[in-house]
């Protein structure tokens, strides 16, 4: 999937990070084991305090069971 800048500047307005840290992100989870649920937690964690707006432990929860178990809409450009 290519993503065009006008992708990246709607996900900024929403965020508050930039492309930059974005694709940091993107390649740091390609590499990251996404049904483990300690990694799940602290990638979380680290969008949460990316962007300015913490994680309940009840959304946590819901957000884990979401991914573990494909929940997750494929098409990022509607999630925005």
């Amino acid at each position: 999937m290519k993503f065009t800048d006008s992708f990246f500047d709607k996900v900024e307005k929403k965020t508050n990070v930039g492309k930059e840290t974005i694709l940091n992100l993107a390649s740091k989870l390609q590499k990251a084991d996404l049904k483990n649920e300690g990694t799940l937690r602290e990638v979380i964690r680290e969008l949460g305090s990316m962007t300015g707006k913490p994680v309940s432990e009840e959304k946590e929860n819901k957000i884990i069971e979401a991914v573990i178990n494909d929940k997750v809409p494929k098409d990022i450009d509607k999630m925005i």
